[in-house]
């Protein structure tokens, strides 16, 4: 393990618009010590190509393609660049998204800071182009688990986590809807606290499917989280889901405390 090194790891799928601009915002970060670790999950189209070409023609970039044999999903697609991951700090990043330059420098200065294992930051909101709407996710200083059941604000592509302070094997993503914050419930389940950066060094890029589609289909998810992966009672989870519901809606415009 790499004591100084940050493992990126990209599950790529159909995403050819993006994908090389989301490279070169890791190209340009001031933290130079990474890898980017893209594991391509069969999407059959020109993904896998463009990568290469673009490691190619930048060798002195740590750039390392993965192919998947058959097309398993986000979750086994992070899992397969967690298992090949040298660095002693891990970073997800989506496919689409985008990171500002001090990203990582400044989300490892803060992780210093506070002797975190867990840390993630604020992010913006992107158009289709990943230009930014203004719009932003604030984030809490801490999150100890209670207080992320009813607060879904960790962001995916803002994580790091130091792997000598929290075991690989917790950052194993399940094969299930919302694996991601799944994943989070499961490290701070163990008592890790999680610290929240609330500066935006990510831009998500909304995808282009409907408001309402979206709106229905993370109730299911979140519903059947606190069920079926937290096991909660029908009352508990009840409380819990209003709780998200209502912070889900106001954090957008207003920042968690």
């Amino acid at each position: 393990m790499d004591p100084n090194l940050v493992s990126i790891i990209v599950p790529v799928y159909k995403a050819e618009k993006f994908i090389l601009q989301t490279i070169e915002s890791v190209a340009a970060q001031t933290y130079g010590k990474w890898e980017l670790i893209l594991v391509d999950d069969c999407g059959k189209d020109s993904c896998a190509q463009l990568i290469e070409d673009y490691a190619g023609q930048h060798p002195a970039y740590a750039i390392r393609l993965i192919r998947q044999e058959k097309n398993v999903g986000a979750a086994r697609s992070r899992n397969r660049g967690l298992l090949e991951a040298r660095g002693r700090y891990i970073a997800f990043l989506d496919a689409d998204d985008l990171w500002y330059p001090e990203k990582l420098e400044k989300e490892l200065r803060f992780m210093k800071k506070h002797d975190a294992a867990f840390v993630f930051t604020a992010y913006e909101f992107g158009d289709t182009e990943a230009k930014p709407t203004g719009r932003m996710v604030h984030v809490p200083q801490t999150l100890p688990y209670k207080k992320a059941l009813s607060r879904t604000v960790i962001f995916t592509s803002t994580v790091l986590f130091d792997l000598k302070k929290i075991d690989r094997e917790l950052l194993e993503m399940p094969v299930i809807a919302s694996e991601d914050t799944a994943t989070w419930w499961r490290i701070l389940r163990t008592g890790i606290v999680a610290y929240g950066l609330d500066e935006p060094l990510v831009i998500y890029r909304r995808p282009g499917k409907s408001l309402s589609s979206n709106k229905k289909a993370a109730v299911e998810r979140i519903w059947n989280l606190y069920r079926k992966w937290e096991k909660k009672s029908i009352p508990e989870s009840a409380i819990l889901f209003v709780g998200w519901a209502v912070r889900a809606t106001l954090r957008r415009v207003l920042p968690e405390r």
